[in-house]
């Protein structure tokens, strides 16, 4: 008895595999789905998909995005979490208009490089990089941003950098709000080892 064997090809359809993952690929993410540089180049020549940042592509059927910078960012460097003045601004907690994105990596990571938008790259110890992290969806895109408690922390224990005038300013605008929890600020700050310095602030402050 002869068995034949049929090799059939499956034929890739890279427009149904960027719709499954929200319309927005890496290209290493391309690649690894099926998707070859050619076909990536080919529907770029064609006004199918758009290049928003290097090695990053999405469907220009999508809606505009709201927030290019960060969803850039965000798709570019993964492990990158908003902080400090970035994450003041997303938490509108600040009056401040960052004029780069502020991101926290592990301190042994790999430096990102871009070319726009402009990064202010902050190096934390494991324990302070991995607490407070929420994630936030923007245009389809999962973006990590420390949570207003533990940006606070960061932020007063970088004061000099970014000036304490923006630091107690932050407070006042987060006492403002309905839901302030002075208790997780102080965790956050035990963390970041600067519970001593914001203590006072935060006692004067309730």
């Amino acid at each position: 008895m002869w068995i034949i064997c049929l090799k059939i090809q499956v034929k890739t359809d890279p427009i149904k595999i960027f719709r499954n993952f929200g319309g927005q690929l890496r290209m290493s993410e391309a690649i690894k789905h099926g998707i070859t540089r050619y076909m990536l180049y080919s529907l770029r020549d064609k006004g199918i998909i758009e290049q928003i940042s290097r090695g990053v592509y999405r469907l220009v059927e999508l809606p505009p995005v709201s927030n290019p910078d960060l969803v850039t960012v965000a798709l570019r460097y993964p492990n990158a979490v908003l902080c400090l003045i970035s994450a003041l601004s997303f938490h509108e907690i600040a009056t401040q208009i960052p004029h780069e994105v502020s991101i926290a990596l592990p301190r042994n990571s790999h430096t990102p490089s871009l070319k726009y938008p402009p990064l202010l790259v902050h190096r934390f110890t494991n324990q302070a990089y991995q607490a407070g992290i929420e994630e936030h969806q923007i245009d389809g895109v999962t973006v990590k941003v420390y949570s207003p408690e533990k940006t606070l922390a960061d932020c007063f224990k970088f004061r000099n950098k970014i000036g304490i005038d923006v630091v107690l300013e932050a407070l006042k605008l987060y006492k403002g709000r309905k839901k302030s929890d002075h208790r997780k600020i102080l965790e956050y700050a035990r963390i970041c080892r600067v519970d001593k310095i914001m203590r006072p602030y935060l006692e004067a402050s309730i």
